[in-house]
């Protein structure tokens, strides 16, 4: 019996026992999950290419990876937010509190304020517009352009679904304190301008072209 092993893992229960991620009556998957994350956490492009003859920025990657984290996990959280409302939760949410907001735009700057590709944002669209949620309207200055507004309905499930994402928006910022989420605030608001303008003015590029552009 191979005694080190037990007591190693005895440590590592009792560090999972202490961690954020504990629960009362946790189970060995809650466990397995915990350890996975820890790896995880533990992990670095450095490491992860160690015996490639690769240059890694290791700080770029490790902002790359946290960000897909974070959508991937918003993502799920969005769709439990919004199980009452099955018809927002493929960030349809996204483009009708857009119109709350800013009403009567064509289809091409609706999906631009949400910064998609077109053929996702005109999928949302039509989602939207089978459920009756928004209306569409002949521009009356361009005849081959569509206005968008909200419909009734779709204002009633604004109302009724805000504060699913309020509590959601709330659960997303995590245990950061107020200054530490104006931070964040800050530096994902530059980051977002700095990407806007590539999404804008560079799509036609290839990322040789934006990387030696930027660079």
């Amino acid at each position: 019996m191979n005694t080190d092993f037990f007591i190693d893992l005895l440590h590592q229960v009792k560090e999972f026992e202490n961690s954020e991620a504990y629960k009362p009556h946790y189970t060995v998957e809650d466990f397995r999950i915990w350890m996975n994350d820890k790896k995880y956490r533990k992990e670095s492009p450095t490491q992860l290419f160690k015996n490639e003859q690769h240059q890694v920025s290791f700080t770029e990657n490790e902002i790359c990876k946290q960000v897909l984290l974070l959508g991937r996990y918003s993502k799920q959280l969005i769709r439990k937010g919004l199980a009452d409302f099955p018809e927002l939760a493929n960030e349809e949410f996204t483009y009708l509190y857009r119109l709350k907001d800013e009403p009567n735009l064509t289809k091409i700057q609706l999906i631009e304020r949400n910064g998609h590709e077109k053929q996702t944002g005109t999928q949302i669209i039509k989602r939207l517009l089978e459920h009756q949620l928004i209306e569409e309207k002949n521009d009356l200055e361009d005849k081959r352009s569509k206005r968008l507004n909200l419909t009734e309905k779709g204002k009633d499930f604004f109302h009724r679904s805000v504060e699913k994402v309020n509590m959601t928006s709330k659960i997303l910022a995590g245990k950061l304190e107020n200054n530490e989420k104006n931070e964040l605030l800050e530096m994902l608001r530059k980051i977002n301008d700095f990407h806007s303008h590539i999404y804008f003015q560079y799509k036609n590029f290839n990322i040789d072209e934006i990387s030696e552009t930027f660079n």
